[in-house]
């Protein structure tokens, strides 16, 4: 039978709610924010449909599948808007096995999600501005599951705005949360990026994106070098030359935490060279905030692309002058010290209340034994995923 959706005042995740079908997950959405205006959507690919893109539809419970439209910019044949209740309420849905899962939500306004042929589903922008979502207050969190486990995170590797977090109980009667921000998480991340431009007249500040004269995201730097590739030109070559500097005349120690064991090499004519790796040559601003451009673009090379997460982690971080091995030479508490660093993911994970959420691509390279950086909830047998919006009531 169909789980109905479900309104009701509850703070935590221990609502009583119908028990799911076989091979599908119930999912509480919660309104903390305090508009009566608040809509959900569940994006991703049905795992038991030959990833199919699929969509919950308005009800939370039946599925869409697009059509391959016949032009680009086609609207969705269904409606797929879920309307969340007043403040304090929970909304219960239920969904398939998903893989490249999304749970979006928007506040005021529904978002305009389109098709293109094949079907691609077009998603909102956060650097179109042309986009029909670009004024609109909206996030999402990320979420895959298969018949091995539920995974999800919260994300800011694109921006930050309203705030989102996560609950997952599973069968045996466990609990993992992460926090998120409280409701004045995006003031506090934007008051604390216009304390780092006029500490460098670096163009922090301008990750800001304001509607009407309110902030109403900020974006990751990456994202402003979308459209501005000017922005942090040469904001890391002074940190680059210096770690060149460093292992021109010593080893460094790449930790692959996989069969690869350990992977050493030092800079010799100009690259980083490590081994089986292969050669890394200096990264720009760019491929440091992207962590996928310049020497941080994977390709066939198995051990080069188990090196990338770390050493374009240990640059975010702004580590690698403290220590000759990489993740397991460092300690959360010595991310982010440099002068140069991704003062963005600092400011982020500052905010959070347990400190946890991704704030660039491969946050969750942490040492072995480490905490969990990313904002990462997961578990092989989930009985029920709590995803809350707004910020008000959050905990830790």
């Amino acid at each position: 039978m169909p789980v109905q959706i479900e309104h009701q005042v509850a703070r935590s995740a221990s609502q009583r709610v119908l028990a799911a079908a076989p091979g599908t997950l119930n999912i509480a959405l919660q309104n903390q924010t305090s508009s009566n205006t608040v809509y959900a959507y569940i994006t991703g690919l049905a795992i038991n449909n030959n990833n199919a893109p699929v969509l919950l539809q308005s009800d939370g419970h039946t599925l869409y599948y697009p059509q391959s439209p016949s032009s680009t910019g086609a609207p969705l044949a269904a409606d797929c808007a879920i309307r969340l209740g007043a403040p304090g309420s929970t909304t219960t849905v239920n969904i398939p096995k998903i893989a490249g899962g999304r749970i979006w939500f928007s506040i005021d306004a529904p978002l305009v999600f389109l098709l293109n042929p094949g079907p691609a589903l077009v998603e909102p922008s956060v650097t179109n501005y042309s986009d029909p979502n670009i004024n609109i207050s909206w996030a999402f969190c990320e979420f895959t599951y298969n018949d091995s486990q539920l995974f999800a995170n919260i994300s800011y590797v694109d921006f930050v705005s309203i705030p989102v977090a996560l609950t997952l109980q599973n069968t045996s009667g466990g609990t993992q949360h992460i926090s998120g921000m409280p409701a004045s998480g995006l003031t506090t991340v934007c008051n604390n990026l216009r304390t780092q431009a006029a500490v460098d007249n670096q163009p922090w500040d301008q990750l800001i994106y304001s509607n009407n004269g309110q902030p109403l995201r900020a974006l990751a730097p990456n994202n402003l070098i979308v459209t501005n590739n000017t922005a942090f030109a040469n904001y890391w070559d002074p940190y680059v030359q210096q770690v060149w500097s460093k292992f021109s005349s010593t080893n460094m120690e790449i930790n692959s935490q996989s069969s690869y064991g350990n992977i050493y090499g030092q800079v010799s004519n100009g690259m980083l060279n490590l081994n089986g790796a292969g050669s890394f040559n200096q990264p720009s601003a760019g491929d440091i905030f992207t962590c996928n451009t310049g020497p941080f673009a994977t390709g066939s090379n198995t051990e080069r692309n188990i090196v990338i997460p770390r050493l374009a982690a240990a640059f975010n971080r702004s580590t690698l002058l403290l220590s000759n091995e990489f993740p397991n030479g460092i300690t959360e508490s010595q991310y982010y010290q440099d002068p140069i660093t991704n003062h963005y993911a600092r400011i982020v994970h500052n905010a959070n209340l347990d400190g946890k959420g991704y704030s660039f691509p491969y946050d969750d390279v942490v040492p072995d034994g480490g905490s969990d950086q990313a904002g990462i909830v997961s578990d092989g047998s989930p009985s029920l995923l709590t995803v809350t919006v707004g910020g008000t009531n959050a905990y830790t």
